[in-house]
């Protein structure tokens, strides 16, 4: 709750923008939470649990769902001081009509009678995008998703290469190409023959983005050549830079995802074993982002450690965009840190605000929340009390954040 009356005022202001969700990975087919077992199932709960001392058993696909709640919920004493316990109440108070001060396993059967009764009801859906005040969501879709079956205007496509740019070498990845594509992959011209289908595929349905995710030691570069080479890293090279030709030609912005580093904790939960490390620097997107001067690369990076780097390119390069506060860094520290950078550093018009990362609807708002109130408080203090900006024009620098850089950058 926002003690401060100017970024209380502010923040009940910038609640009344609809937002544009520029990444997520919604499934459009079962968008909203049907239990809260699909709540709780979300990483950040597991991971917290499994660290704060919770088996991985409580998880197996054959423990009864309400059972696995209330194991979750009974390890959340351990880790109630975080914010990721902060969206869980905020889900429980907006949505499922608790009162407590505090969520306790005593909570947790009337929570899921409660969750069942209400998700069970036929608009749900609508009711969660309407309270989060969300009016599209951008989606994480495979290469082969045929993009059927829901709206692709409220859903928007995003083509997710990271299967393409790592993984083509695999058997199994190829089929899957080959039946979306109808092309089999022997040669170069065949991947490119490939490639230039997906991306008409896709714009045909309304995507409206290209994406990746990209380790630490990736460093795309021209030079690198499919045919005549074994070395999966020049192989992977040669196709990203193929998908950024195609951004191009398709006139789609690339979204990029820096700094991963996949299975650093092998014996962690489903989606928690992935962390990252310092060795991570734009310089090696360098020769990308002077090559495709006309492609717009939305970055996002893994660390609050790295955004002055990505502030400082996004003051120079005309195509970089300061893109949200992924994963790691997304905890209301760094936000607000991160976030007073940016505003101070970067063109308001290259900016981003915040994308919710989430997996089901339900999260769109207490993640947006914390961002808005972070938002209001950094605006309230460093523009509207500095002088610089009238309390209206505090409000139109939150509405590019949160609505308008993303309508124009994306074409939405």
């Amino acid at each position: 709750m926002l003690t401060d009356s100017l970024a209380a005022q502010l923040y009940a202001e910038i609640c009344r923008i609809p937002l544009i969700d520029s990444h997520s990975h919604i499934n459009p087919l079962q968008a909203a939470s049907r239990s809260l077992d699909d709540i709780l199932g979300y990483h950040y709960y597991t991971e917290l649990a499994h660290s704060a001392g919770m088996s991985k058993a409580p998880l197996a696909a054959h423990v009864d769902p309400r059972e696995r709640v209330r194991i979750i919920i009974e390890y959340m004493d351990r880790f109630d001081n975080t914010a990721q316990y902060g969206w869980f109440v905020d889900i429980a108070r907006t949505f499922l009509g608790f009162t407590g001060e505090r969520i306790t396993p005593a909570d947790a059967t009337g929570l899921c009678e409660t969750a069942e009764r209400l998700m069970a009801q036929p608009d749900w859906e609508e009711q969660v995008l309407r309270k989060s005040n969300i009016e599209k969501v951008f989606l994480t879709n495979d290469f082969d998703d045929p993009l059927e079956g829901f709206d692709t205007n409220r859903y928007v496509p995003c083509l997710r290469t990271d299967d393409l740019v790592f993984h083509l070498d695999k058997p199994e990845v190829r089929q899957r190409l080959a039946k979306a594509t109808n092309v089999e992959v022997h040669s170069w011209r065949d991947v490119q023959t490939a490639v230039t289908k997906l991306f008409e595929h896709f714009t045909r349905k309304g995507a409206r983005a290209c994406a990746v995710s990209l380790p630490p030691n990736f460093t795309p570069t021209a030079a690198a050549r499919w045919e005549g080479t074994t070395d999966p890293t020049v192989r992977s090279q040669a196709i990203f830079w193929l998908l950024a030709d195609h951004c191009r030609a398709f006139k789609l912005p690339f979204d990029l995802m820096i700094g991963v580093n996949r299975r650093v904790y092998a014996n962690g939960v489903y989606q928690g074993q992935d962390l990252f490390d310092q060795r991570t620097s734009l310089i090696q997107y360098a020769e990308l982002f002077n090559s495709f001067p006309d492609v717009i690369f939305p970055i996002s990076v893994l660390t609050s450690v790295q955004n002055q780097e990505l502030a400082s390119y996004s003051w120079i390069f005309p195509n970089v965009i300061t893109h949200g506060h992924w994963w790691y860094s997304n905890i209301p520290v760094y936000v607000e840190r991160d976030t007073r950078a940016r505003l101070q550093a970067v063109p308001k018009t290259k900016q981003i605000g915040y994308y919710s990362d989430m997996y089901k609807l339900e999260f769109g708002l207490p993640k947006f929340n914390m961002y808005r109130r972070i938002l209001a408080g950094v605006l309230a203090d460093d523009f509207v009390r500095a002088g610089s900006h009238s309390e209206t024009q505090a409000l139109e620098l939150a509405r590019l954040l949160l609505r308008d850089n993303s309508r124009r950058i994306f074409g939405v």
